[in-house]
């Protein structure tokens, strides 16, 4: 196994071992912490699969995060005030089924997706950039303005929706469910990025011209990674959202788009477990220096400001002692 493979073991080991120890020393608040940091982790993941593999800087990812938090926010305040989402055409009722939510918000957000890859992919480079902080900022305010679902108060949802055989109100139990789809999604972009998808994607993002040549069209496959990309953070907003029992506008605002930038780039852009890493050191600053300071943010910036100067490949490629084509 090589460096990075023991480095990504000992963090997958790390992410396990501390929500387990604070089950043993009965401290709740570090388990929801560590929630926390798997299901931004989960969302960076995502975007790595449009950044790190396709080269594609959105700014407005939080789009596909806010539309799986109000999908579950939608279904599950339908179910809780037994009402019906939509009767004509088709008839749809509320669920506090997780996998439907999930199915739900993973469609949603892969359609959507598709829809704003096909107008962005129009353009490259900072046009690029623009058009989706564009999509962002329309749907944050779409969503301010939609009163039926609390607009800038956002929609508190009273009961954790459920999945079957758990207790999802259980801190423990709910990390080791969101924990499980972080190995999972983990293992699903391992084999995208071996597979000949990966691979067609990564030379699409550095010489495009030559992928062309080969009978294949870049954009295309920039699109297909898009959507991925969006469907799996569509499925990291609906777990946020179940963790907090609450869905407002803010998550969409381009503020976190931002935000699941930078814990790819701490990480490192196109390392497998970067956004992990990110995730984690992100939250524990959050959580250490915001006690301390509501300037923390300045700590957060300095250390960005040196890994982007003196360490390309993130954490992760710092740790390694190696960079990496996406470096």
């Amino acid at each position: 196994m090589s460096r990075e493979g023991w480095i990504n073991l000992a963090v997958l080991a790390g992410l396990l071992v501390v929500p387990l120890w604070a089950l043993w020393a009965d401290e709740p608040f570090t388990i929801t912490l560590a929630t926390r940091v798997v299901i931004l982790a989960l969302a960076a993941v995502g975007l790595n699969i449009a950044l790190g593999l396709g080269g594609l800087v959105s700014l407005g990812h939080a789009v596909f995060f806010g539309i799986g938090g109000y999908a579950m926010g939608i279904l599950a305040h339908h179910a809780q005030t037994y009402t019906s989402v939509m009767e004509w055409p088709l008839l749809i009722e509320g669920t506090k089924s997780m996998p439907v939510v999930w199915l739900v918000a993973v469609v949603a957000s892969a359609l959507a997706a598709l829809v704003i890859g096909v107008l962005s992919l129009r353009t490259s480079g900072v046009y690029f950039i623009m058009i989706t902080l564009a999509f962002g900022q329309m749907f944050f305010y779409f969503a301010i303005s939609w009163s039926a679902y609390g607009g800038e108060d956002g929609l508190s949802i009273y009961v954790r929706n459920g999945f079957p055989g758990l207790n999802t109100l259980v801190p423990i139990q709910f990390f080791g469910l969101c924990f499980a789809i972080l190995c999972a999604v983990l293992w699903l972009t391992a084999r995208l990025m071996r597979s000949p998808f990966g691979l067609a994607l990564n030379a699409a993002r550095q010489v495009p011209v030559r992928v062309e040549t080969v009978g294949l069209n870049p954009v295309r496959l920039k699109l297909v990674a898009f959507v991925i990309s969006g469907a799996i953070t569509g499925l990291a907003g609906a777990l946020f959202a179940d963790l907090n029992r609450f869905v407002s506008p803010t998550m969409f605002s381009w503020q976190f788009s931002g935000e699941i930038i930078i814990l790819v780039i701490l990480g490192g852009v196109g390392r497998l477990f970067g956004p992990v890493v990110g995730a984690a050191v992100f939250v524990v600053l959050e959580h250490w220096l915001g006690g301390l300071t509501e300037f923390w943010l300045i700590w957060l910036g300095v250390i960005l400001l040196l890994i982007v100067l003196f360490a390309r490949g993130g954490i992760v490629g710092m740790l390694a002692g190696r960079s990496v084509a996406h470096d």
